[in-house]
């Protein structure tokens, strides 16, 4: 039956990115971030989409329609758990919706999809502005492997509203389709505790079990698919 996934696997963590940048005058090879790129290449490469996140054209959603609740965002096709949160982030212009975010009472995964190239991925490139996003903030940041390839973990420094500063940590996972490129923002106690497989379990089978139906219509790679807010919700 359609849904039903593996539980996370613990992976080894490896802390690879520094915010000093090498001297230019450094041989490339010597390079940390081209040495941490070369190493998400290989965790990208052992990660097999077989069992979730899909594309549409990989599953069949009438098959258990009659066992299984689904929300269709139209772009993403999602498959809710027990108590589970759910905030949509809705373009107040268009309508569309742009992220949803949900959560379990203690963590919480922010999704987005993405157009890309056909035959390509964006992920190491997305991950090189986000490595260099975080630098310029004077972040920490580091490249993992996680549960679907190569994951980023990074705490910001952040000011609230009084004044108090503090820091943002998230991990973010990236997983690439045909077409497509789909974003989850890890936040709460699963970026705390990430080698912890029972707090970021209701995530991880959440996000596995999400189904991109990217459509055909003309997208600029690394603009965002549009999606609805789904009949039951609206």
């Amino acid at each position: 039956m359609f849904g039903r996934k593996r539980k996370a696997e613990e992976a080894p963590q490896e802390e690879v990115v520094e915010e000093t940048p090498t001297p230019a005058e450094e041989p490339a090879d010597n390079d940390p971030l081209s040495e941490a790129e070369r190493q998400a290449a290989e965790w990208d490469a052992a990660f097999d989409r077989e069992e979730g996140p899909f594309d549409i054209s990989e599953v069949d959603l009438d098959a258990d329609e009659d066992e299984v609740t689904r929300l269709d965002f139209g772009a993403l096709v999602a498959t809710p758990f027990p108590g589970m949160q759910l905030q949509l982030q809705v373009n107040r212009e268009t309508n569309a919706v742009q992220a949803l975010m949900v959560g379990d009472g203690e963590s919480a995964l922010e999704v987005a999809v993405f157009a890309a190239p056909a035959k390509s991925s964006m992920a190491a490139e997305i991950r090189a502005d986000v490595i260099r996003q975080t630098q310029a903030q004077k972040g920490r940041i580091q490249l993992a492997e996680g549960p679907f390839g190569a994951e980023l973990r990074r705490a910001v420094p952040v000011t609230d509203a009084e004044g108090k500063q503090g820091m943002h940590v998230s991990r973010t996972w990236l997983v690439s389709g045909p077409g497509w490129l789909l974003r989850g923002v890890v936040l709460g106690r699963a970026t705390f505790e990430p080698d912890n497989k029972e707090a970021q379990l209701a995530l991880f089978e959440f996000f596995s079990n999400l189904v991109v139906r990217r459509g055909t219509a003309p997208a600029v790679p690394g603009s965002a698919l549009p999606m609805s807010v789904p009949e039951a919700e609206a």
